[in-house]
């Protein structure tokens, strides 16, 4: 069945909750016990500090390799960053990453509208330019070599794969020191109604053990641990 997306008021105060409340392990927890088993991006992708953390939807720009100057450097890396629209997150992958994929300019360009980060599955530069901008990027690590005579973006709002993830324009895309999960949207509402379920049973299960109850009791009395299969069998 094909999820329309909410109203934006109503997507940001939905978006700020998941911000507020998760984390990327119990969202991934919930995407495994409905069969989505291949979410997270690869784990190299990391958060360039560790407080950053984004939450919106999905904004896929295809890149490849180039050598040597060419007639439209950087292909159509300004338009696609151009047209980004408040809440989304610039997501590209592509090409052998021999180069940054990330900097200083591209981060001003991208918080100017209303972007609410960047998940790049290669390198970074300008390192210390781009956090003190608050804003959050997502790479494999710094590099600063200049993507200009080395790659381009061939396409943007278009399906692509990072890893052994197909990520659609518009899927939930949700990024934190643990690493980035990609939720897809026929399925967002239900990932995030069982992950907000668990994480705050979780929480429960924590505050009963620190105030003195064994391991076994806690997970008997709240049955967080059963909380997956749970939602496994209600989804088939």
């Amino acid at each position: 069945m094909t999820q329309t997306q909410p109203p934006k008021q109503q997507d940001d105060a939905w978006l700020s909750e998941i911000r507020r409340e998760l984390y990327t392990p119990v969202v991934g927890d919930i995407l495994d016990t409905l069969g989505y088993v291949h979410q997270f991006l690869p784990q190299p992708i990391q958060p360039m500090r560790e407080g950053m953390k984004l939450v919106g939807r999905a904004m896929p720009a295809l890149m490849i390799d180039v050598y040597g100057p060419q007639k439209q450097p950087f292909g159509k890396l300004t338009e696609a960053l151009d047209q980004l629209q408040p809440g989304e997150v610039y997501l590209a992958s592509g090409g052998e990453m021999r180069c940054a994929y990330w900097g200083e300019i591209l981060t001003a360009t991208a918080r100017q509208r209303g972007a609410v980060g960047a998940v790049v599955n290669g390198f970074h530069r300008d390192t210390p330019q781009v956090p003190e901008q608050e804003w959050p990027v997502f790479s494999r690590g710094r590099f600063a070599q200049d993507s200009s005579v080395r790659t381009q973006v061939v396409d943007y709002r278009v399906p692509i794969e990072v890893g052994q993830v197909t990520v659609q324009p518009g899927d939930l895309v949700f990024g934190d020191l643990d690493g980035v999960v990609v939720i897809p949207q026929q399925v967002e509402a239900e990932v995030i109604e069982k992950a907000l379920e668990k994480a705050r049973g979780e929480k429960t299960v924590r505050h009963a053990i620190e105030n003195g109850m064994s391991s076994t009791e806690a997970f008997q009395k709240y049955g967080i641990s059963r909380l997956s299969c749970m939602s496994h069998r209600d989804h088939g």
